[in-house]
């Protein structure tokens, strides 16, 4: 099996553009995305043949092995792969996740990519665990649904922030497991906010596509950003337009090409 390794600000995956799944996927991603003794990565993406005028199908399984709903930065890899394997320029591609269907507009010279991608609506999340409420006082907190599960936090300063355990301890309170994102707002500039994340299934990652969606929209929701705001990550920044379908755009950067036996 061919995979390519692409990042999306330091948050990466391995992409196969595959016409089946191969067994026991989670067990796959779990071997060949941990970072001692694989090729190390963040997640697993299959691209398989889309159906009902979708171009792809996506199929996302964290490091862990667990399969997630939708990766900001993960379709934006994928969609990087399909246009280096169908050797095209500027195109869009219509991708089915098991989030929903998202438009991803791609222009890649084949080592770098710009994509902007159609997030969808965001939803009402899962609801603010007791226990959160209690802690975090009057910040301003709430959760999200992206296709996957959101709880987005403001902090006053994130350098005093232990993510690692801080996402853990936040992420124990919800059964079905939660993405969990710490913003610092800039009261004299709403053009930008920071932000650390806890993935589900992964940890403490350098970026993270949905999270950043979420955390914009909330924060423009609350008053707190602007519509179009610059969200900073420790891998880099993307831009967020928040309406009623937000728009992502971030870059994408081709890593490798492995030839996999299983």
């Amino acid at each position: 099996m061919r995979l390519t390794k692409h990042h999306g600000l330091g948050n990466d995956f391995l992409v196969g553009l595959v016409n089946q799944v191969p067994d026991d996927p989670q067990s796959l991603a779990q071997r060949v995305c941990d970072r001692h003794t694989g090729i190390g990565a963040d997640g697993l993406v299959f691209g398989l043949p889309g159906n009902s005028g979708a171009d792809l199908t996506m199929l996302l399984h964290n490091a862990d092995g667990s399969a997630a709903e939708m990766s900001g930065n993960g379709i934006r890899c994928l969609a990087q792969a399909h246009a280096m394997a169908h050797l095209t320029g500027p195109t869009s591609l219509e991708i089915d996740t098991a989030g929903g269907r998202r438009r991803v507009d791609i222009d890649s010279d084949g080592i770098c990519a710009e994509a902007t991608v159609n997030m969808g609506s965001v939803g009402p999340g899962p609801g603010v665990a007791d226990q959160i409420l209690r802690e975090t006082g009057q910040s301003p907190i709430d959760t999200a649904e992206l296709g996957n599960p959101h709880l987005v936090v403001v902090v006053e300063d994130l350098t005093a922030i232990d993510m690692a355990e801080l996402g853990a301890r936040y992420e124990a309170f919800y059964p079905q497991g939660i993405n969990v994102e710490c913003i610092e707002i800039h009261p004299d500039d709403a053009k930008n906010l920071d932000m650390l994340v806890w993935e589900r299934g992964v940890g403490v990652t350098q970026a993270c596509g949905t999270g950043a969606t979420a955390a914009a929209v909330r924060a423009h929701q609350w008053g707190l950003a602007d519509q179009h705001v610059n969200v900073r990550m420790p891998g880099g920044e993307v831009q967020v337009i928040s309406n009623d379908q937000p728009l992502l755009i971030g870059p994408t950067v081709y890593v490798a090409s492995i030839e996999l036996s299983i």
